[in-house]
């Protein structure tokens, strides 16, 4: 039947869609010897049993995806071989003290994965029995670790037990409209927390403009791999140098216009005290104007490895046709304050020839009233003139009459 256990008992259909899911997962990564239901505790609704994970084969894992739970009480009985507890699509707003219980031995667990809970707070004490832990993924949550109005969030030895985590996976993980203290916040965490062996760290998709502490994370001496991609940072404003192990160095997809020289020259110090960095700045908005030619350079003289140079693009130029040219094709720039001049003087000569033509149409439209007003008195004036002239005239065709007639003959 289906939804039948081999015990007999009947699964509800979503605790079965559970028993596929994990089945699939067997069949896409070489099922391993056994994967049974987990205890009556778990209510039918997580899975149990030896597989390969990831990069590992044979691994005892705990699959409570989209199980439903509304609390965390069943995590208490996690059977001692644990290994991978993936704990995913459940509905937990707060992570209570002691998670894992007070008496387990959890010695084995090495992975702990409980995203797209819907997390807001994890309390001071919640993780316990997590000594061996190397991976921690908080990922798709709505974490504040911040004190509020009404609360304090901020717990500052929330990961202190984590003595072994390599890996911290925190995308998208806190609430949006997260305040900019976020960086002072995330400080605190890592110093009280002691992570030490800190290897990897994910802050990807959290709305993250500024760090307003510089030194955010020149406490995890271990860091190798830091991945803020997807945010929106202007810049390097945060301390990368205090980083002995930094090789990998992620920022595609924030708000980059352009990299300072000092920028630049920190970046270049780690090819030049022998250290391999990797730096990804994709699918940013370069503007292309004259302050693009320090990185135009850099490019192709720096040691660093940019990963996909060749195809950072520019959002912005000035002149305007280097938008959606490619960085390194830019053949011309221009700086904002020359384009601002050249736009200044030519409003400055149309606008002298503007107030010119006025004033001769106005002193022409003065002349001609002028005219129609005295017209009299210029007639007057002019008649005697042209009288004179008139005669003159006549009396030189008059002096002139035989000499015509002479030259008749």
């Amino acid at each position: 039947m289906v939804g039948e256990l081999a015990s007999g008992t009947t699964m509800s259909p979503k605790a079965y869609l559970g028993r596929l899911t994990l089945l699939s997962l067997c069949v896409s990564l070489v099922c391993g010897s056994m994967v049974t239901d987990c205890g009556h505790q778990f209510q039918g609704k997580c899975l149990c049993g030896i597989v390969d994970y990831q990069e590992r084969m044979h691994q005892y894992v705990v699959n409570c995806t989209n199980s439903g739970f509304k609390n965390t009480a069943m995590l208490e009985f996690l059977p001692p071989q644990t290994e991978v507890l993936i704990f995913t699509g459940n509905y937990i707003q707060e992570l209570p003290w002691n998670v894992f219980g007070t008496f387990t031995n959890l010695s084995h667990l090495r992975v702990v994965d409980m995203s797209n809970n819907g997390i807001r707070e994890i309390k001071g004490k919640a993780y316990h029995r997590v000594a061996n832990v190397e991976r921690l993924v908080l990922n798709h949550n709505d974490l504040v670790i911040s004190e509020t109005e009404s609360a304090n969030y901020h717990h500052r030895r929330v990961f202190s037990n984590f003595v072994n985590l390599i890996e911290l996976h925190l995308t998208d993980a806190f609430a949006d409209n997260t305040p900019e203290n976020l960086a002072s916040d995330l400080h605190d965490i890592f110093v009280s927390s002691g992570l030490t062996k800190l290897i990897k760290l994910h802050l990807e998709q959290n709305e993250i403009s500024i760090f307003k502490d510089p030194r955010i994370f020149c406490d995890l001496p271990s860091l190798m791999d830091l991945h803020l991609s997807d945010n929106l940072l202007t810049g390097l404003h945060f301390n990368i140098t205090c980083l002995k192990h930094l090789r990998f160095l992620d920022l595609e997809s924030n708000k980059i216009a352009g990299l300072t020289k000092e920028d630049l020259e920190i970046l270049d110090s780690f090819p030049e005290r022998e250290q391999n960095l990797v730096l990804d700045l994709r699918d940013n908005p370069f503007l292309c104007d004259c302050a693009v030619q320090e990185l135009y350079t850099w490019l192709q003289t720096t040691k660093v490895e940019v990963r996909n140079r060749d195809v950072l693009r520019c959002h912005k130029g000035l002149p305007e046709s280097n938008k959606g040219e490619l960085v390194l094709d830019v053949r011309q720039i221009q700086c904002p304050s020359q384009m601002a001049a050249s736009q200044s003087i030519a409003s400055s000569h149309y606008a002298t020839a503007v107030v010119l033509g006025l004033l001769l149409t106005v002193l022409a439209v003065l002349g001609i009233v002028v005219v129609y007003l005295y017209r009299a008195d210029i007639k007057r004036g002019m008649t005697p003139i042209v009288n004179n002239v008139s005669r003159k005239v006549q009396y030189t065709s008059i002096g002139r009459q035989p000499e015509d007639q002479e030259m008749e003959v």
